[in-house]
């Protein structure tokens, strides 16, 4: 009986040692699993929407319109922008209601099948007042899209969610809604934390771009 404990606490032993070792980096061996099973909250909030594939969407995001960059320096985002970079300045904007001057540079060339990206330029007419277009600085990007309203309507019936305002006309004339950077429990996708325009590409636009 005494040798039958003495070879048990021999074994405890060797095995507490080989644990040990391992634990430091040794590797004798013996290895260790742990399983856990970790449950994602934001499968249950997207049970109740139908999966969906790329043949049943009915409509096309067709590339980057613009990427809107906020400050409260109008100087020194022209300087970068303008004299630096020499982007050319094709228009400007101001709305007291969205609390926003900016001006509208472009990036590229409308030629050869390809399409330039605005770069917005925002100062908020007023630092205290909301929207708050300079924070984030890098504060959104607009996507083209061939058929913004049924789109907006396939993405509501899918869990997206928008911000307040509906469908209006944009600083360059056309046609745009934002995703709102977060879901909720009733619209449980949003932009990860990107506030994200969707923008009504024009027939031009959608001849270059569309497959």
């Amino acid at each position: 009986m005494i040798l039958s404990k003495c070879a048990q606490n021999l074994k405890f032993f060797q095995v507490k040692r080989c644990i040990t070792s391992v634990s430091h980096g040794y590797g004798m061996g013996f290895t260790s699993v742990q399983s856990s099973t970790v449950k994602n909250p934001s499968n249950q909030r997207y049970s109740r929407f139908a999966s969906t594939s790329s043949g049943s969407r009915p409509f096309q995001i067709l590339g980057l319109q613009q990427v809107a960059i906020g400050s409260t320096d109008a100087k020194s985002l022209q300087k970068l922008w303008m004299d630096v970079f020499g982007l050319e300045k094709i228009g400007d904007f101001t709305s007291e209601k969205e609390n926003v001057s900016e001006d509208i540079v472009k990036l590229g060339h409308d030629e050869n099948g390809s399409v330039s990206v605005e770069i917005d330029l925002m100062c908020p007419l007023d630092e205290e007042k909301s929207p708050k277009v300079h924070k984030p600085p890098l504060n959104h990007i607009g996507l083209w899209v061939d058929d913004l309203e049924t789109a907006v309507e396939w993405m509501e019936q899918n869990g997206v969610r928008f911000t307040p305002g509906g469908i209006r006309k944009g600083a360059a004339g056309y046609d745009i809604t934002f995703i709102h950077p977060k879901g909720n429990e009733t619209s449980p996708i949003g932009g990860c934390g990107v506030l994200i325009e969707l923008v009504q590409a024009p027939d031009e636009v959608i001849a270059k771009l569309k497959k």
